[in-house]
């Protein structure tokens, strides 16, 4: 067989069913073989979106999400994408097009060295050099994509390469020399943390994006609940613990609740599992208990000790790492604690847009009925921006529901596609994808893509006319109403590009219309968009 056969029997060795591309002259070979396929292809706008979409199907359906782009331009359209999966730690497999071998480094049309252009924020990523290399490249890069800490993964297949003929043998197994995640905690280590929680009054779980990366969510519950330590989320973790329990006191960070740092502030140990600790998501050193004990847990050493200084690190799986700690059966009595975190939230009550709507809609009312509606184990992505925040402090995460974002990069545009991606990788879930009107712009031809496949997804698009976050943020740093290019001069008819599309879209002015066109886009089948107007005034704090 070829080359491009290959590709298509390795995806089919990895049990892939769908992916996310876009055709050009260098991937010729490889479109004719998956046309030959029964894997389905979905052929989407941008291929930017081609990555997040894959993103979206691989949180959705727990699997390594695939895209495919051409050389040149389309695998240079696929860089924001492939480094937003890196930031927040989603295994993709990407395949690239390049120009035939004898060309490379001629400067040949449609050539781009995207080995080079994405080394930094890809886990690993390859040049096929001869077809017969394609068998066992495949087989590290789903390996290298799903383990360890999860993220994107490479593959650049010349043209003359996916033409070359080899002998197919697929790989079983996978051994790569330097490359050996850690699963197991050490247990002399966690034989520490273990002694640590005993002895801590005020402990504190922080848990992030990890957790739920690690499919430990109900390990993380559990351990909660036994040991009676309350917990906070970073962003990327919201999802991971049920916002109904007595244990749960909210978001911590930059854009988290006060009431939630000044908790954190407090603890005299915090189990941190599955954080970055980015500037985002991390309070001042400063305004942290000087007695603060750390225990960190993550199965990536770089992260451990990188922005907060650690006392206890733990490098290891979490899923597993909190299996042991729940074998010790820690339970402490940490009901003074509890009741000092309760005065906390009553000195620090939420302060968000209780009256501020001026009579439009919203959004935490919006948030607040999403809530009341969606079956427990509903999804919703977020974008980037005020919606960001607004989806963050208002959704509440019941039984199995999820919020997903982009959390490290801030990628805006994201919200749409990935939901799209979500939906394909589990029909029979609810997502919701919550939208600004600078962000959708970002991705609106992908509604075409929605429109194509029937993607059920319900878009609630808020719409101020503006860049709100942006202009918040020179309200905050340059004086109120000093602001920059964050006004859109036009008002954009998002209704009638939606139903351009084929897809059903309403406009809604008030939260009365906005209760009853919801009960009719969860009712409809296909995809729907709910176009709210907010306040430009309506702000994120």
């Amino acid at each position: 067989m070829i080359g491009a056969k290959a590709i298509i029997r390795c995806l089919e060795e990895e049990g892939v069913t769908t992916v996310f591309g876009y055709p050009g002259g260098a991937v010729l070979p490889l479109y004719d073989e998956l046309r030959k396929s029964d894997i389905n292809h979905v052929l989407i706008r941008n291929e930017q979106n081609a990555v997040h979409f894959a993103s979206g199907y691989a949180r959705g359906s727990k699997r390594v999400g695939v895209c495919i782009a051409t050389s040149g331009p389309g695998a240079t359209n696929l860089i924001t994408g492939i480094a937003t999966a890196y930031m927040d730690s989603i295994p993709v497999v990407i395949i690239t097009g390049q120009v035939s071998s004898e060309l490379i480094g001629s400067d040949a049309f449609q050539e781009a060295d995207i080995l080079g252009a994405t080394q930094p924020f890809t886990k690993h990523n390859y040049l096929v050099k001869s077809a017969a290399e394609i068998p066992k490249i495949m087989k590290e890069a789903f390996y290298i994509a799903s383990t360890g800490r999860p993220g994107p993964v490479l593959v650049d297949v010349p043209v003359d390469i996916q033409k070359e003929a080899l002998r197919f043998s697929y790989p079983k197994e996978v051994s790569i020399t330097g490359y050996k995640p850690t699963y197991e905690g050490h247990r002399g280590q966690i034989k520490r943390a273990v002694q640590a929680i005993k002895k801590s009054v005020k402990p504190l779980i922080y848990a992030g994006g990890g957790v739920i990366a690690a499919d430990a969510i109900e390990e993380l519950r559990n351990f909660a609940a036994s040991s009676r330590i309350p917990v906070v989320n970073s962003l990327m973790g919201i999802g991971s613990f049920p916002h109904d329990s007595e244990l749960y006191v909210g978001i911590v960070g930059s854009h988290g609740h006060s009431y939630s740092n000044r908790i954190m502030s407090c603890a005299d140990l915090i189990i941190i599992v599955g954080v970055r600790l980015s500037d985002r998501a991390t309070k001042k050193l400063e305004q942290m208990n000087p007695d603060l004990e750390v225990v960190h847990i993550d199965i990536d050493p770089a992260e451990i000790g990188k922005n907060i200084a650690t006392t206890i690190p733990v490098v290891g799986h979490a899923k597993n790492i909190l299996a042991d700690l729940n074998e010790n059966e820690i339970a402490l009595d940490t009901g003074e604690w509890l009741e000092e975190i309760k005065e906390i939230k009553l000195e620090y009550p939420v302060l968000f847009n209780m009256d501020n709507s001026m009579g439009l809609v919203s959004p935490k009312h919006v948030l607040g009925m999403l809530s009341e509606i969606l079956d427990d184990s509903a999804a919703v992505t977020a974008d980037v921006g005020q919606n960001q925040i607004w989806a963050a402090r208002n959704y509440q995460i019941m039984g199995t529901r999820g919020y997903y974002t982009s959390g490290g990069l801030g990628t805006m545009g994201y919200s749409l596609p990935a939901a799209a991606g979500m939906k394909m990788a589990d029909e029979s879930r609810q997502v919701i994808s919550i939208m600004g009107d600078g962000s959708i712009q970002m991705c609106l031809g992908e509604l075409g893509t929605v429109s194509e496949h029937n993607v059920g997804i319900k878009i609630i698009l808020f719409n101020n006319n503006r860049l709100g976050m942006v202009r918040e943020l020179q309200d905050n740093a340059y004086g109120k109403g000093k602001h920059s290019a964050v006004v859109f001069d036009i008002s954009t008819d998002f209704v009638k590009i939606a139903e351009a599309y084929g897809i059903k879209g309403v406009r809604v002015k008030t939260n009365n219309e906005f209760d009853a066109e919801i009960e009719k886009a969860m009712a409809h089948d296909g995809p729907y968009m709910i176009e709210c107007i907010v306040h430009p005034d309506y702000a994120t704090i």
